[in-house]
């Protein structure tokens, strides 16, 4: 069987949809599953259990022997969140607990990190071990992440594969629920619905003019076919990122969601809020030249067309992936 964390939210989900999709659908689902909307993400999907977190310990210390791999993708992800206990509580002691667990009962594992652990980029966004105590992340989950990655590389016992996978800015279906933490492409589309415009931050650094603040954009669709891979691979355990390689625009971002609406470019430039201007990350790129280095070769969409994917064929007409 296979255990996924966070598995009613936007990641797990779009994961669990790819294990059906390959027949696999002996499938343990950990999560909260007390928020309706996150709850249709589900829907449809072969999934053996769902097992609530706060259970999910006392479930796995009598389950251990049927289960073959672990991806722990939950996490709170809030990044307007700025109470650390929650983060501790919920990223860093509950991540512990797993790869504990995945130590003694031999079990494989991947996780979720995040960019965010590099905070605004002064040591770039090479995924090299050695500089995740150098690295100073912009706010409590980004903390939290790199707490984790840093224990984790720190411990003696291991399990016999691991990685934690950086996801960078990752967008696509089954992130209806997620609100203002939702991707830029979402609420793009949202907004040029109903307004037939779009207003994106200005920019408040001068070396980057409105609308030309950069991030590495990944589609959730290339996020689970790595983590697919790694699956299989189990083998060269680490940290990796995983975004598209590519930074690309907010401009080239908005202009792909209008030309996959067909409709005409209107864009507006206001003021990046007060409460996340000083934490803003202008520039975001991953080096993906480890992740290819252990035989990952699969394409990775462009921003255009996964864009283009998203909206058509999701968006538009609300369907789930």
């Amino acid at each position: 069987m296979m255990i996924v964390t966070g598995a009613a939210g936007f990641i797990g989900s779009c994961l669990i949809s790819k294990l059906n999709q390959e027949n696999f659908n002996y499938i343990i689902a950990v999560d909260e599953f007390d928020d309706p909307e996150k709850m249709k993400n589900l829907e449809g999907k072969k999934i053996q259990e769902k097992v609530a977190r706060e259970h999910f310990f006392d479930w796995l210390d009598q389950n251990y022997a049927e289960v073959e791999f672990i991806f722990h993708i939950g996490a709170r992800t809030d990044t307007t969140e700025f109470d650390k206990a929650i983060f501790d509580r919920l990223n860093l002691n509950y991540s512990k607990e797993i790869w504990k667990r995945c130590v003694d009962y031999q079990i494989p594992l991947v996780y979720a990190s995040s960019a965010a652990t590099y905070g605004s980029g002064e040591q770039g966004y090479d995924d090299d071990e050695s500089k995740l105590n150098q690295l100073q992340p912009l706010n409590p989950y980004g903390e939290s992440k790199n707490e984790f990655d840093k224990w984790a590389l720190a411990q003696d016992k291991k399990p016999f594969f691991w990685a934690g996978l950086k996801f960078f800015n990752v967008y696509g279906p089954n992130e209806y629920h997620k609100g203002r933490m939702a991707s830029v492409i979402f609420h793009a589309y949202r907004q040029i619905q109903q307004t037939d415009g779009m207003k994106l931050f200005r920019s408040h650094n001068p070396n980057y003019k409105d609308g030309e603040q950069m991030r590495d954009f990944v589609y959730v669709k290339d996020v689970v076919e790595v983590c697919y891979f790694l699956m299989h691979h189990r083998q060269n355990s680490g940290i990796y990122n995983l975004g598209s390689g590519k930074a690309r625009t907010f401009l080239d971002l908005t202009r792909a969601v209008f030309d996959a609406l067909g409709k005409e470019e209107n864009i507006n430039f206001v003021d990046t809020p007060e409460d996340i201007r000083e934490k803003y990350q202008y520039f975001t790129e991953a080096n993906m030249s480890k992740l290819k280095s252990i035989g990952y070769q699969a394409p990775f969409h462009s921003l255009e067309e996964g864009v283009s994917d998203y909206v058509r064929l999701y968006l538009e007409s609300g369907r789930y992936l």
